[in-house]
């Protein structure tokens, strides 16, 4: 999956998503380490104790990407080198973390891919109850996710799909990326864009039908900037 996914971005996968009808389900974190990641969603939710990691990759297969759930809190970070060692040791591809990291300078020793919101020196001061679902399900921004699901993450974020579908996404990813270059190579042999997308046309078309949107010129014109 991460070969497919090497010569793509998640700004593409969001795209497709747009394009097939299957909700945008992105985020914004940042790469720690180890460039981009793409695999299953090994879920857990984090309560205070590294426990719950150690339990999920009891589960694990290899290339799951860990999915932590740690409630997006800024007062503490909830993965560390030996979680990231673990991980790797594992077989686990990445970990994409809703919440904080520390031990910034190990992980990138590591060189496992890790995403986070940021990172923090001091750890969990508390410990929390368990939920009964705390391996099956993890809330990551807007949206919850579980073993059904894939992530994919790089420089821009992650976005997840569901993994029965991510093989039809990954095709109109390719298919708008190969547009989007295309165009680009275009506007630097000296076409502009709006010449691409016949700008000109759609104000005009636009002045007697106001109801027409951009995104619906583009269809019609085969232009892929918007999805």
């Amino acid at each position: 999956m991460l070969n497919r996914f090497e010569g793509l971005t998640t700004a593409h996968m969001a795209d497709a998503c747009v394009r097939a009808g299957v909700p945008v389900r992105t985020v914004s974190l940042t790469a720690v380490a180890g460039g981009r990641v793409a695999g299953r969603v090994l879920p857990a939710q984090h309560v205070g104790s590294v426990d719950v990691f150690l339990e999920a990759f009891e589960s694990a297969a290899e290339g799951d990407v860990l999915v932590v759930d740690n409630g997006g809190r800024r007062d503490e970070a909830c993965v560390g080198d030996l979680v990231a060692l673990e991980a790797k040791a594992a077989g686990v591809a990445g970990i994409v973390i809703w919440g904080l990291h520390r031990d910034t300078v190990d992980i990138i020793a590591i060189g496992l891919p890790v995403f986070s919101l940021g990172a923090l020196p001091t750890g969990p001061l508390r410990l929390d109850p368990q939920p009964a679902d705390a391996l099956s399900t993890a809330t990551i921004g807007d949206w919850t996710v579980t073993r059904e699901d894939v992530v994919l993450a790089d420089e821009d974020g992650a976005i997840f799909v569901p993994a029965d579908r991510v093989e039809e996404l990954f095709g109109l990813a390719e298919s708008i990326r190969d547009t989007e270059h295309q165009q680009a190579d275009a506007i630097r042999a000296g076409r502009s864009l709006r010449e691409q997308v016949r700008f000109a046309d759609y104000l005009l078309v636009r002045a007697a039908d106001p109801s027409l949107t951009f995104r619906q010129h583009l269809r019609l014109v085969r232009g892929a900037i918007e999805e």
